[in-house]
């Protein structure tokens, strides 16, 4: 696996690489979500590459080894979809694209405004919607009224900071906490606005076994030197997605199209009472169809890597 770094104006990306750089099938790019890392996407990487094919994974700008520009503005989706554009001209300029949790959005995204670089997208755990004339956080106040809901919880600058910051198992708790073996006793508490996003996500006994000691490392490694407000300037840069909505609004993604997600992905229950995956295709107009992967939650691609890895192989397949 190799490492080199992409240029987008002022801003430096941090790519992983690997496989073949002359491989016949056109390379793959993927992109992490929060709180995560271009590492996500290490078995991912490992099983296309060892079948032949060039794939590449970034550090999304704000995190790992990429540039972390301190202002919200530089977090808005036009921003980073840039980004992913300027990885993919550095792969020959035109790639198949997969995204996890905030990643999925970007990559949802990227297909629509730089569509002659996307040969086809595969979203994990959060499928496409169309943006509409009515701004998500607005929807989620009305929603989450007198509960908590994390996106509004981030929304003031410092405040995450400095939880997660003061908490040293703060990602094994996160990761822990909204996995397939640890949404239940998580989702099962409700809490009040006013509570941190750590309360109720207890340290698990064990480290799972899709998440051993040298990987969690990793993670802790990068945040204690890059810090949580990169990462979290991207929730606060919602707002600048709406006023700046122009021409995406209620834009199907026309390149052939996938979704993935775990059973018990927390994502999937957005919407009180509302499958948010039972009709994932309905924006794409060439959906090659919905993997849901039982007993998996948020962090699909590494819970399940080898089912994710099957599903992911099927869409290629298809193309």
């Amino acid at each position: 696996m190799e490492r080199f770094a992409v240029r987008n104006g002022a801003n430096t990306i941090s790519v992983l690489a690997d496989g073949p750089v002359d491989s016949a099938a056109p390379p793959i790019l993927c992109v992490h979500g929060w709180p995560e890392l271009a590492w996500s996407w290490r078995h991912q990487i490992a099983h296309f590459a060892g079948e032949g094919r060039r794939i590449a994974a970034m550090d999304v700008r704000g995190y790992g080894e990429s540039s972390k520009p301190a202002e919200i503005a530089a977090y808005t989706m036009a921003e980073l979809c840039s980004d992913v554009a300027a990885v993919i001209d550095s792969l020959g300029g035109r790639a198949i694209l997969f995204g996890h949790d905030w990643g999925a959005p970007i990559v949802w995204q990227t297909s629509l405004r730089h569509a002659d670089k996307v040969l086809a997208v595969a979203g994990l755990s959060v499928p496409y919607v169309p943006m509409s004339d009515t701004a998500f956080l607005d929807v989620v106040r009305k929603l989450y009224a007198g509960r908590f809901f994390y996106q509004l919880y981030f929304q003031e600058p410092g405040v995450a900071e400095a939880e997660f910051e003061a908490d040293p198992d703060a990602l094994a708790k996160i990761y822990h906490g909204i996995s397939g073996a640890g949404i239940a006793d998580y989702a099962r508490r409700t809490k009040a606005p006013d509570e941190g996003f750590l309360t109720g996500m207890a340290m698990p006994e064990a480290l799972p076994a899709w998440l051993p000691a040298t990987d969690l490392a990793i993670y802790n490694e990068a945040f204690a030197a890059g810090g949580w407000t990169g990462p979290l300037n991207r929730y606060r840069a919602q707002d600048l997605d709406f006023a700046e909505r122009g021409d995406v609004v209620g834009r199907h993604v026309t390149q052939p199209a996938a979704f993935i997600a775990g059973t018990l992905d927390p994502v999937r229950w957005f919407v009180p009472k509302v499958d948010a995956y039972a009709n994932a295709g309905a924006a794409c107009d060439d959906f090659r169809g919905t993997t849901l992967i039982e007993g998996a939650g948020h962090w699909v691609q590494q819970e399940a890597a080898h089912e994710t890895n099957l599903a992911l192989e099927r869409f290629l397949d298809g193309l």
